[in-house]
């Protein structure tokens, strides 16, 4: 199995394109960021990354296609995910009204979170199912190493760039976390972006 040579280069430049437009992923790792500083949003990061290479995993498998064609399934899994990100800004609010030396969100945490987020979000399976397909050639072997290789490419191409995001929106959130009242503020606006990822989740429209 081997990808071509030609085709890789082309596709690393489309990925990061994808990359750095702003999405559920960008948006949940700033909110990390904001909430508890730039470690825990670089393990976010590494989370949607983790789980952007399953969706790969899972596109090459057949998977994904079997998940987009069951409307109920797209459901479900989009219904999960709107819960899971109210359930997070619920958590915000609650972090947001105790005192500033409270502890920031654990990595690991932040790195489950990250990875369920992104797999709860069926636009995902959506867009790799429309993407990665492009470039790959069922005549140059394993279809499925081939889905690996550019979802690994997409997964890293994320980690980086969400992981900036979150560092940038960490480094400055912590600094300012020593006023009880701008910790409330910021409590409040990591809700406000969970809060908007859900609903923008449950407006979303299979086709």
């Amino acid at each position: 199995m081997s990808v071509d040579p030609v085709v890789f280069l082309a596709f690393i430049p489309a990925a990061l394109a994808l990359n750095l437009t702003p999405g559920a992923d960008m948006m949940f790792c700033l909110g990390q960021g904001v909430r508890s500083g730039p470690r825990p949003a670089v393990a976010a990061s590494a989370g949607i990354s983790a789980g952007a290479f399953v969706h790969a995993l899972a596109a090459g498998l057949g998977l994904s296609a079997l998940i987009a064609a069951q409307p109920g399934a797209f459901d479900v899994i989009r219904w999960v995910g709107v819960g899971y990100l109210l359930w997070l800004a619920v958590q915000s609010l609650r972090m947001g009204a105790v005192p500033s030396g409270a502890p920031a969100v654990p990595a690991a945490r932040a790195f489950r979170e990250g990875m369920v987020v992104n797999l709860t979000n069926p636009k995902v399976i959506l867009f790799v199912l429309a993407f990665i397909p492009q470039f790959v050639d069922p005549a140059r072997g394993s279809v499925l190493g081939q889905f690996l290789i550019f979802g690994a490419v997409l997964a890293l191409g994320g980690f980086v760039i969400n992981g900036l995001v979150g560092v940038f929106a960490g480094s400055i959130g912590r600094r300012l976390t020593g006023n009880p009242a701008f910790s409330r503020w910021l409590g409040r606006v990591s809700a406000g972006i969970f809060a908007a990822l859900a609903l923008r989740l449950a407006v979303l429209q299979k086709g």
